[in-house]
């Protein structure tokens, strides 16, 4: 039985290596000034922080039924059964959405409830076509997935409140007042919502505050496991190269012999968390998760 993998641009994966592991990925759509445009295909990163960073309205929204079930039935063609990977569904509705569309393929089409984002949500992607390479059938990925759901954990920090503002995460004057006081929150989220961790003042102290919260995390929710057994890995939004790459080595002077991977974080995340956002993430290993 062959099984494939589809997950969607919020595991960070694209074009060429989407290919080379044998994937397909599914654009999550941007919404700008009234048009829709999806990541990796007709905007660039540029593109998406001018118009953000220049007050355009910019919202982010779910892939529409007929552009997955799309993806879907192509892959069907070559394939017996297929899972597929969206988002965690404390983000997002595309999971809710996903699983009532799989209902009318009669058992082809197993949708993962994995409450992932970003870089964990590349590890679980990793992991099912370990999985499917082993000849496990979508239903058993399905289910492994699942149970290794909240074996993750992600930190984060924004440079400014004020995108959080826009989409209705914080309100108006805990916005201002934290941009005024220079308040950087710590965002946390274990496979759910993103909730505040801490709040410190001055970016370079909550990006600081990222690693020493990761680290205590593994010291903790993670003690039972050896260091080879995880995955650490980092993401952000930035507006310039060395930006991103300061960011990587800096986690990885923290965290010294793990091959620490970084990957951009969507566009669709970053409608949300603005530019220059800054995160860090342990996972099991997929050899083990």
């Amino acid at each position: 039985m062959k099984t494939a993998v589809v997950t969607d641009s919020n595991s960070g994966i694209f074009g060429d290596e989407a290919r080379k592991m044998g994937i397909h990925v599914i654009p999550m759509p941007v919404i700008i000034d009234d048009h829709t445009y999806f990541e990796n295909e007709d905007i660039t990163q540029k593109e998406f922080f001018e118009a953000l960073m220049g007050n355009r309205n910019v919202t982010s929204s779910q892939p529409s039924p007929a552009s997955i079930m799309d993806v879907w039935e192509l892959v069907l063609d070559t394939a017996d059964q297929l899972i597929y990977i969206p988002m965690s569904s404390g983000l997002s509705g595309s999971y809710q959405t996903a699983a009532m569309l799989a209902e009318e393929y009669e058992g082809r089409v197993f949708v993962a409830d994995n409450h992932r984002i970003s870089v964990t949500m590349r590890q679980s992607v990793v992991q099912a076509c370990r999985l499917a390479g082993e000849g496990k059938s979508a239903d058993e990925i399905k289910k492994k997935l699942e149970e290794d759901a909240y074996k993750s954990c992600v930190f984060l920090t924004v440079e400014t409140l004020e995108y959080f503002k826009r989409t209705g995460r914080v309100t108006p004057a805990a916005a201002a007042l934290g941009n005024l006081l220079g308040i950087k929150p710590v965002l946390v989220t274990r496979g759910e919502k993103f909730d505040t961790y801490q709040k410190v003042r001055g970016i370079e102290k909550s990006r600081q505050g990222v690693i020493d919260a990761l680290k205590k995390e593994i010291a903790t929710s993670y003690s039972e496991y050896k260091p080879e057994d995880l995955r650490i890995y980092c993401a952000g939004s930035f507006l310039e190269a060395a930006d991103a790459n300061a960011w990587q080595q800096w986690v990885s002077r923290e965290f010294p012999g793990y091959d620490i991977h970084y990957d951009p974080l969507s566009l669709s995340i970053s409608c949300h968390t603005g530019p220059n956002a800054a995160g860090a993430a342990v996972t099991l290993s997929p050899e083990i998760g």
